[in-house]
């Protein structure tokens, strides 16, 4: 059993989605449960459109929880009953330290160059008026020790913990208290998170100990880096994960490259979502941090755009791109696939796609004539006028228009690179490089009549 808890003050981060992914993975593999928790305790900042975009970035991207998304701030009262079941056996006890008093001794610290942690004034205090925190008794000696699936033992002394805040003053509980409380109630067995947690687990292992939890098994991923081995940011890429969506990249492009930030299996690079499901292991995720390269994520894009099948792509780009479609929309639907599929393998996200279609299906051309040499201008005229009157009798099927412009060429003594150059010239400005055969077939009889004909007339 495992969980993905986002915070929906933000919109979701391609770091949480590839440590949701990487749940999602965990749990697919071994067969168990992906649960996700959205907490939203910090009220100011927590917005629905957050929400929102968390459980569509997760649609997005196929990770599709068990059962109904768990709202923490629904379980307040839970995490209240079980801080007072801490006060009361003395695992917890009451501080009115002021944050003036606390500042104070911190700089104090500072100056004598020694550690901050919190000196237990209030520990041994029985009266303590309110406001106060709730803090928890760290035990003076001993320590604190959990495993790692990635790292191994980890072993804190419990000197180096102080005794940390459980309930603000506010009564709000604090998030080392309440993930404890939380993924105990939901039956978490592993938690998968990134290693910025890691200095939260020795605090979460403490309470489980005082509660009398099972501690769950932890991995803590590694952390992703930009090209340039700085903490990954919005100047490295798009700040959140449906951004990408924007930009052209397929689902299956992204999960294939954010489930390569960190794990590994063998030299393989292009993973289905089914082969992952079957290899998928914590054992070959790595400690070193992962680099974003976006210049892997557009091969791998160019890869799941070539072979997807163009009716399925066709699908998608109206579904999440109808607006950018709107050129084509009186297209028939079986010609659009037709147009999608002869130039999918050319292109590296759809909008590049969009682009090269809006060629095809869009307004006609503004033909630039520095596209042509002036020597080829004339050559160039004289060809589309050939062509344009070879396929008056074409039936435009891709053999009988190879056959014609082909035979075109062979008997004027020419060189087919040049005859195609002038014919797409006229038929797109020369802006796309689909076969030749393929696209006059596309884009058929009357629309190849009408552009010829203002291409001539471009030329003079």
């Amino acid at each position: 059993m495992v969980r993905f808890p986002p915070s929906p003050t933000g919109f979701l981060h391609v770091g949480g989605a590839r440590t949701a992914l990487f749940n999602w993975l965990f749990a697919r593999h071994h067969g168990g449960q992906f649960l996700l928790r959205l907490e939203d305790t910090d009220r100011e900042r927590s917005e629905d459109r957050f929400v929102e975009d968390i459980l569509e970035s997760l649609r997005w991207l196929g990770l599709q929880w068990d059962g109904e998304p768990v709202f923490q701030s629904k379980r307040i009262e839970r995490h209240k009953e079980v801080a007072e079941e801490l006060l009361q056996k003395g695992f917890a006890y009451k501080c009115n330290c002021t944050p003036e008093a606390l500042d104070a001794y911190r700089k104090e610290c500072q100056q004598k160059k020694l550690p901050y942690r919190y000196p237990g004034t209030c520990r041994s205090k029985t009266d303590v008026q309110a406001p106060y925190v709730l803090r928890i008794r760290v035990p003076d000696d001993g320590e604190t020790r959990f495993q790692d699936m990635i790292r191994g033992e980890i072993v804190i002394p419990n000197k180096d913990i102080e005794d940390w805040v459980l309930v603000r003053s506010d009564g709000n509980p604090t998030y080392n208290f309440v993930v404890v409380v939380d993924d105990h109630d939901m039956g978490v067995t592993h938690v998968l998170r990134g290693e910025d947690h890691i200095n939260n687990t020795p605090k979460q292992a403490m309470l489980y100990e005082a509660l009398g939890f099972a501690l769950p098994k932890f991995a803590h991923l590694p952390m992703i880096l930009g090209t340039d081995r700085a903490k990954l940011s919005k100047r490295h890429g798009a700040a959140s994960t449906l951004e990408y969506r924007k930009m052209g990249y397929l689902p299956e492009a992204m999960v294939n490259f954010l489930v390569r930030l960190g794990w590994s299996y063998g030299d393989e690079e292009v993973f289905t979502v089914d082969k992952l499901k079957d290899v998928f292991s914590v054992e070959h995720i790595g400690k070193a941090n992962a680099i974003f390269n976006t210049e892997k994520l557009d091969w791998l894009n160019g890869i799941y755009l070539r072979e997807k099948p163009s009716q399925d792509l066709a699908d998608y780009m109206w579904k999440y791109f109808k607006e950018e479609l709107s050129f084509a929309s009186g297209v028939d639907k079986g010609t659009f696939v037709e147009g999608v599929k002869i130039i999918q393998g050319k292109v590296k996200n759809i909008p590049e796609l969009i682009e090269q279609l809006y060629c095809l299906f869009g307004e006609d051309p503004d033909y630039d004539l520095t596209a042509l040499k002036d020597a080829e201008k004339a050559p160039a005229k004289q060809a589309i006028q050939d062509v344009a009157a070879v396929l008056e009798s074409s039936d435009f099927t891709i053999e009988d228009l190879e056959k014609r412009i082909r035979g075109y060429a062979d008997e004027k003594g020419e060189k087919f690179g040049k005859i195609a150059k002038a014919v797409r010239f006229s038929l797109t400005g020369g802006k796309i490089s689909p076969g030749l055969f393929e696209m006059i077939s596309v884009q058929g009889k009357e629309t190849v009549k009408r552009r010829m004909d203002r291409a001539l007339k471009a030329l003079g």
